[in-house]
């Protein structure tokens, strides 16, 4: 699942954002301030930001350079009421992706979006991934044993695994995983994650008391390995 940070201040157009991409399937985290955006951005596992410009805190313009000086990988669509050429382009040169123009149209931004998705090849990456012998489509949330058996996942368990399945090998902190479930990065309920991964390792591990795949680091976090 494609996760995207959308950055705005208004908060009808942030609900109407957020309702319109959940039910297409992207995975949302908000923001309404470019501390908190900024703060989202160096913790979280994202592949898309959607940025409103004009916030009460700092101008959305510094957020693109901070950003892009951070993590240059990082898709950026803005949205802007900045309808003049220079705003335009100077945010295209400091690293954004596309600018889209308020008022929008929603299907416009979701093609927009779906562009610099294709463009960054993140739909290609780990949507199909084996634990044990269970087969695992991240895109489209089935989970099959070999012998054609369904695994009852919940959208918590979704959420984690998605997470680690499209990082495999990389150990994801613990305040990580807890921010991206609960939108809180200092929440810091350590065994919520322990109930969890105990009750996927009796899904997916062909021997939950010896897990394979989905391992814990001692006071670090989670990894999965393939």
């Amino acid at each position: 699942m494609t996760r995207l940070l959308v950055v705005e201040d208004e908060p009808q157009l942030l609900r109407a954002l957020v309702l319109n991409l959940t039910n297409r399937g992207y995975d949302v985290t908000t923001a309404s301030t470019a501390a908190l955006a900024l703060a989202q951005v160096r913790r979280l596992p994202l592949d898309v930001l959607v940025l409103d410009l004009g916030l009460p805190d700092r101008d959305g313009i510094e957020v693109i350079r901070e950003v892009h000086t951070d993590k240059p990988k990082l898709p950026i669509i803005v949205l802007s009421a900045r309808t003049g050429s220079h705003d335009k382009v100077n945010a295209l040169d400091l690293g954004a992706t596309d600018y889209v123009t308020k008022p929008f149209d929603m299907n416009e931004l979701v093609a927009r979006l779906g562009a610099v998705i294709r463009r960054a090849g993140i739909e290609a990456s780990a949507q199909q991934v084996t634990v044990g012998d269970v087969d695992i489509d991240l895109a489209e949330r089935t989970a099959r044993r070999h012998d054609g058996t369904t695994v009852h996942l919940t959208p918590t368990e979704w959420r984690i695994l998605d997470v680690l399945l499209r990082h495999p090998g990389r150990l994801v902190p613990s305040q990580e995983l807890l921010a991206i479930l609960r939108g809180d990065a200092d929440h810091t309920e350590s065994s919520y994650l322990r109930i969890y991964l105990a009750k996927l390792r009796q899904k997916l591990e062909p021997e939950p008391s010896r897990p394979r795949h989905l391992l814990t680091e001692p006071g670090m976090g989670y990894r999965f390995q393939p």
